[in-house]
């Protein structure tokens, strides 16, 4: 199968992430390394109170992910997900090429809106 790219945004046990934010987020880029995806751009994009409780958490990261992975290893990713104590949810989004370059080129930018400098005047 050919390579496709994706975003996965994981829902992590924001407390883990408190503790070690070096670790948790090797832990991550492990589990896409298991399915030999190559990440492109990675992130953490909020923290906050859950709508209602997952499995007794409360709270979770959002950790935002942008990788190429052949489509057939989703399979492994997901139940690789579900069995970690790290994961709460995740959500796994194939983009299209131009799609996937703009949302990586704008985390790698920081997700700042740059906005055009005015033309110059015409004199």
């Amino acid at each position: 199968m050919a390579e496709r790219m994706y975003e996965c945004m994981f829902l992590l046990d924001s407390g883990r992430y408190a503790q070690d934010p070096t670790g948790t987020e090797d832990t991550v880029k492990e589990y896409l390394t298991r399915c030999n995806a190559v990440l492109v751009a990675s992130a953490p994009w909020q923290e906050g109170k859950l709508a209602y409780d997952i499995d007794g958490h409360r709270k979770g990261l959002h950790y935002l992910t942008y990788f190429k992975m052949d489509g057939s290893q989703v399979e492994l990713l997901t139940r690789t997900c579900k069995l970690s104590d790290l994961v709460i949810r995740h959500l796994i989004i194939e983009h299209e090429e131009q799609l996937f370059e703009l949302m990586t080129k704008q985390l790698a930018d920081g997700g700042a809106h740059r906005e055009e400098e005015p033309a110059a005047a015409a004199e």
